[in-house]
């Protein structure tokens, strides 16, 4: 691990590093519980595969904004590490996959020095924060939503608040009303807005999918664009106090909001106010005012040989930009798979002919930005030999899939497979689709939604069904009626019905058949509704019967072999589950960096980490009498409760009034100091009680 010493100049970056290296050594010893091991790698964009003994390693890239350095050196480490093969996720990070854990610190150290970080692209964190992947060149946008994403992303990153919360927590800002970044279904939605000249956001908060999707509160019409920093803190301090911790599927922020309600919620984002790191926070908005640069390479003069195929192209791919006299070149990515040598050409193309930067987007596709219109044909050339000038880029042939059974424990049906063979249909059986931006297909391999299925016009979940016999084939789950509505509002499909998977493609072409012959015109939302659900169960229920499977049947789409039922724990979604020591372990672990951070001067970093640890520590105890804990604050309460008249314990002091000084002092100097010095008058006698606990034990 020398090496990261000397060739990784931040040194928090090369710390972060060499502590992952050493963590892994010491799982490797059993000295590290294999629990709390997981939430530390996964914290650090590594996540563990289907397959036994390799794993997934997630390159958080904020609003999917990619350099042509950064694309060349992720292609290098894909080359190195992993099969050469990148994967864009429908929150705009890229994904490696067979790579091996002993090889993940030098991997993330190659990374670093291109600025790519593995970091929270993982575990109960702050993932990535996604934007509309056309901000800055979208005509419609009020104002270039980018900085403001990218100062939210540094703000978080690393930032001790959102370490180890309950349950991941997800943002996105949109560029304009069109919400073309699902403001509606995140835990923070922002949506740019002018107000009597100020620039400022409207905010929704709660949203969510998964099995129980939730339509998102308004928060704020209108947040001025200094207040998105505190108010996003102060969110996600109530978050991590008193969102669930013990039941997994109830761990989400829409769970909470649900669960008090909005008022209850707002009363406390306000309690948070004294404790905040800063009030207001100005982001800095020049380094993304520059117009493009251009080298004065001179242009490759090129001859399209096939002219309808590239106005096709260009009908379909390519989109005016705010900007004057300049375009943007969507890439169809099929399935979000392209490769190294694709990467490297890209890479290539964009630091010599355009303004060096490209973006990935949620829908899983990439797009060129800052092309001259004359560049046009000599970037179409050049990407038809690559194989990326497929037509239908953001239409309905471009559909969204998660990994699902190919890499992730969760997966229960092939998502890949069935995306495949359905743009296969569409592009053979219904060619008129390429132009048509209206409809959207989504498809995810289990209820988690990574494809985001339940928001689509037309989703397709991975299950799994039973014949008569006993026998167990894979299966979809059709939904209709989603979609994105604008300015922070969506609606979430209803579940029709279940079909066998090679079934699939019928209960499409049903579906468009049904369309075309009676939309009557309307768009297909207003069909949807006008028809009802009852309808499309009727017309499609016919392709549910398992009396009449075949032995295909039995096979999923992209497999050989017969279908078996494989489901693991998903790791993302999971709890750390806590032992005593190691609750322990952790809670001075987070004295030792309420030090460094007061070393350094960062008081209100210091002061949340001291607050960490007594809670930590609270659990601890806790745990150690089989006292069920789901909340902080249960935890604080709980706490009080069992050994607020136990002096040896408490020491007199009311524990909750301990705790809470967090919201009632600002954070100084002066507090810092004392809280610690209090916290570790509670840890020693915390040491000794447990001590003598043992002792008797």
């Amino acid at each position: 691990m020398q090496s990261f010493r000397t060739e990784i100049e931040n040194p928090v970056v090369e710390r972060d590093i060499i502590d992952l290296e050493k963590k892994i050594r010491l799982f490797r010893e059993g000295k590290v519980d294999e629990e709390r091991f997981r939430s530390l790698r996964l914290a650090r964009g590594v996540y563990g595969q289907r397959q036994q003994g390799v794993q997934m390693v997630r390159i958080k890239l904020p609003y999917g904004k990619v350099r042509g350095e950064q694309l060349l050196r992720i292609a290098d480490v894909s080359d190195e590490y992993s099969t050469g093969r990148l994967h864009i996720t429908t929150r705009q990070d890229i994904q490696i996959h067979y790579v091996s854990l002993d090889r993940t610190p030098e991997l993330w150290a190659q990374l670093e020095k291109d600025d790519v970080t593995l970091r929270e692209a993982c575990g109960n964190t702050v993932r990535n924060v996604t934007a509309s992947a056309f901000a800055g060149i979208d005509p419609e946008e009020p104002f270039d939503v980018t900085p403001y994403a990218h100062a939210t992303f540094q703000f978080f990153l690393r930032n001790p608040i959102c370490q180890e919360m309950g349950r991941k927590f997800k943002m996105s800002f949109s560029s304009s009303d069109q919400d073309s970044a699902l403001a509606f279904m995140h835990d923070l939605g922002f949506i740019p807005k002018i107000k009597n000249g100020e620039r400022g956001f409207k905010v929704m908060l709660g949203g969510g999918l998964g099995s129980q999707p939730r339509q998102a509160d308004l928060l704020y019409d209108f947040l001025p664009a200094n207040k998105i920093i505190p108010v996003t803190e102060s969110v996600l301090r109530v978050f991590d106090r008193h969102g669930e911790r013990a039941r997994r599927l109830k761990a989400r922020m829409k769970f909470l909001v649900k669960d008090i309600g909005l008022d209850a919620f707002k009363e406390l984002i306000e309690e948070q106010h004294k404790a905040l790191s800063t009030q207001t926070y100005e982001i800095d908005t020049t380094g993304f005012d520059k117009p493009a640069q251009f080298t004065d390479a001179a242009l490759p003069q090129v001859e399209i040989t096939d002219q309808k195929a590239f106005e096709l192209w260009k009908k379909t791919n390519v989109l005016p930009q705010k900007q004057d006299g300049l375009f943007a070149i969507g890439i169809k990515v099929k399935l979000g798979d392209f490769y190294t040598n694709q990467a490297r050409v890209l890479a290539g193309l964009v630091k010599k002919y355009a303004a060096n930067e490209l973006r990935l987007s949620l829908r899983q596709n990439i797009i060129l930005r800052d092309i001259r219109e004359e560049a046009i044909p000599f970037f179409y050339s050049e990407l038809e030999k690559l194989g990326l000038v497929d037509p239908g880029f953001n239409s309905l042939i471009d559909i969204t899939a998660c990994p699902g059974t190919d890499t992730c424990n969760l997966g229960i049906a092939s998502s890949t497979g069935i995306a495949a063979k359905l743009e296969e249909v569409l592009q053979e059986e219904y060619p008129d689709v390429v132009e048509n931006k209206d409809l959207t297909i989504k498809i995810s391999g289990c209820m988690n939604a990574c494809g985001q299925h339940n928001m689509a016009h037309i989703g397709f979940q991975g299950m799994s069904v039973r014949t008569p016999e006993k026998l167990v084939a894979p299966a979809l789950q059709v939904l209709l009626g989603g979609g994105i509505l604008g300015d922070g509002q969506g609606r979430f499909a209803d579940k029709v019905i279940k079909v066998p998977s090679k079934r699939g493609p019928q209960a499409l072409r049903e579906i468009l058949n049904d369309f075309k012959a009676n939309g009557n015109g309307l768009d297909f939302l207003s069909y949807y509704d006008q028809q009802g659900q009852k309808y499309f169960y009727d017309f499609l229920k016919p392709l549910s019967d398992t009396d009449n499977l075949t032995e295909d049947d039995f096979v999923d789409w992209g497999n050989e072999e017969k279908y078996i039922q494989e489901v693991g724990v998903g790791e993302c979604a999971g709890v750390v589950i806590d032992l005593v020591q190691t609750l322990l372990l952790e809670a001075k672990e987070k004295l030792a960096s309420s030090i460094e951070s007061f070393e350094d001067e960062r008081w209100a970093d210091s002061i949340y980490h001291t607050y960490t640890g007594l809670v930590n520590g609270a659990k601890a105890l806790l745990v150690a009498e089989d006292i069920k804990t789901n909340t902080q604050a249960n935890i604080i309460k709980l706490f009080d409760e069992t050994f607020g008249e136990i002096d040896a314990v408490s020491g007199g002091v009311n524990f909750p009034e301990l705790v809470y000084q967090i919201n009632k002092n600002e954070p100084s100097k002066a507090f810092a100091e004392d809280y610690l010095a209090q916290t570790n008058a509670f840890f020693n006698r915390v040491d000794a009680y447990r001590k003598e606990q043992l002792s008797h034990a």
